[in-house]
């Protein structure tokens, strides 16, 4: 696996990948069995995989959670690796900002509830990133998990309304064996919390009505953000401690 950290040699190397077909997975490291997922069907659609760590800034409304995020750089390499994946780059915020994040990439409507309304600022910064990043690869398709479906939304929203030559790959949440949709974050719960984390699927998956479900999560000592349902799907955001939970099911 070829690891680059210098804009500049990647952009170099990308001419040189003309008429392969590239396969992109933009990650924030931490990496676990949902972004090897993404790998591995990155791996068996295309010619290249190239894969991103970028732990964004501009993305945290809160500079506790950019701080607390967790990093694993060298068990993440070992990983990528495993996964046959091509290129592995490691660009700093100094290299992806070099306008000190004075371009954003803005949208004013489906980024203004859920996530948008709780996390001020948190799209903007995960657009522009984004953005940033299919420019510097320059992918056939680039590929992201149900997971965070608003923002794969989104995602799909900018593509389109800018007319990138990208096709974005939607692929399913991986979860745990105890449905609890995999997570970077879940490292961070105790296992007390990582316990009962899992009531979290289990409601979402019930024929519960939002009003029951938000109460159960209440009375077991979640702290809820929204639960909804929009898109064919139920989604929630949910606090346990001082990690927070998203996930999302098909109705």
């Amino acid at each position: 696996m070829n690891i680059v950290t210098d804009i500049g040699v990647w952009q170099a190397l990308r001419l040189q990948l003309h008429g392969q077909s590239i396969g992109f997975v933009p990650t924030m490291g931490n990496l676990h069995q949902g972004h090897i997922s993404l790998c591995e069907r990155a791996r068996f659609e295309n010619d290249v995989v190239v894969v991103s760590i970028f732990v964004n800034p501009t993305q945290f409304n809160q500079a506790s959670d950019f701080e607390k995020y967790p990093r694993s750089i060298e068990q993440d390499r070992m990983l990528l690796e495993k996964s046959q994946v091509d290129h592995l780059l490691l660009f700093t915020a100094e290299h992806l900002y070099p306008d000190d994040y004075h371009i954003q990439v803005i949208e004013t409507s489906l980024s203004q509830f859920f996530e948008g309304e709780f996390r001020l600022g948190h799209f903007t910064g995960m657009l522009t990133i984004v953005l940033k990043l299919l420019n510097l690869v320059s992918p056939q398709r680039a590929y992201f998990g149900e997971k965070d479906y608003q923002q794969l939304l989104l995602i799909k929203e900018m593509v389109t309304a800018l007319f990138l030559p990208i096709n974005i790959v939607a692929c399913e949440t991986v979860r745990a064996e105890d449905q609890l949709a995999l997570s970077s974050r879940n490292s961070r719960l105790t296992k007390q919390q990582r316990q009962k984390a899992a009531l979290l699927p289990k409601l979402l998956q019930s024929s519960l009505s939002i009003e029951e479900i938000k109460q159960q999560l209440i009375d077991a000592e979640f702290k809820v953000d929204y639960v909804d349902e929009k898109w064919g799907r139920r989604l929630a955001a949910v606090w346990l401690g001082e990690v927070r939970l998203i996930d999302n099911v098909k109705i």
